[in-house]
C-alpha cells in the first residue's frame, strides 16, 4: 500500500505555530479511508450497502511537533481484523524522516440500525482484502498480525 500524504496547512496551527493536536485525528481519517479505497472497498461504497465503520476507540502519541507547510507521509496498516471489529495503526512521518505520531484506532462494523454485521458473512470479498494487507505487511516484516474468526 501506498502511505497517504498531507500536506499541513496554516489552519491546522494554533497559536504557538504548531499543528493542533485534533489534527492528526482528522489526517488518521483521512489516511484509513484512503486505505480502504486502495483495498478496492471505498467507504462510500460500504455505507450505501448499509456497513457503517464507526471509531470505537483512538489513541496517539505525539512524537515531534509538525508545522504550517510539513508534508505528512501516513502508513496505515491493519493491527488485528476479527470479522466484527478492527484495529488500524498509523505511523506519521515528516519530509525529513522523523516520527511526529503514532496513533491506533479501534473500529467495529454495523447496519445503520446499529446492529452489529459479520463482516466474514456479510462482505467476504472484504475480509479477504483486510487479510491479505495483514499478511503483505507480515510478509514485509512490519509489527505481527492478529486474525482470528467472528
Amino acid at each position: 500500500m501506498r502511505p497517504f500524504k498531507h500536506k499541513v496547512q496554516y489552519y491546522e496551527t494554533d497559536m504557538m505555530g504548531v499543528t493542533h493536536h485534533a489534527n492528526y485525528i482528522h489526517w488518521m481519517e483521512e489516511a484509513r479511508i484512503d486505505f480502504l479505497e486502495q483495498l478496492g472497498f471505498p467507504y462510500a461504497a460500504m455505507e450505501q450497502q448499509g456497513v457503517l465503520c464507526p471509531v470505537k476507540s483512538v489513541f496517539c502519541d505525539y512524537k515531534h511537533t509538525s508545522t504550517f507547510d510539513d508534508e505528512i507521509e501516513i502508513r496505515i496498516w491493519v493491527e488485528s481484523f476479527t470479522g466484527l471489529r478492527m484495529t488500524i495503526q498509523y505511523e506519521m512521518v515528516n519530509q525529513e524522516g522523523t516520527v511526529v505520531c503514532t496513533a491506533r484506532s479501534e473500529h467495529f462494523f454495523v447496519d445503520r440500525d446499529g446492529r452489529f454485521v459479520r463482516m466474514k458473512r456479510e462482505m467476504p470479498e472484504f475480509c479477504q482484502a483486510i487479510e491479505q494487507s495483514m499478511l503483505s505487511e507480515s510478509s514485509a516484516a512490519e509489527p505481527a498480525v492478529h486474525l482470528s474468526e467472528g
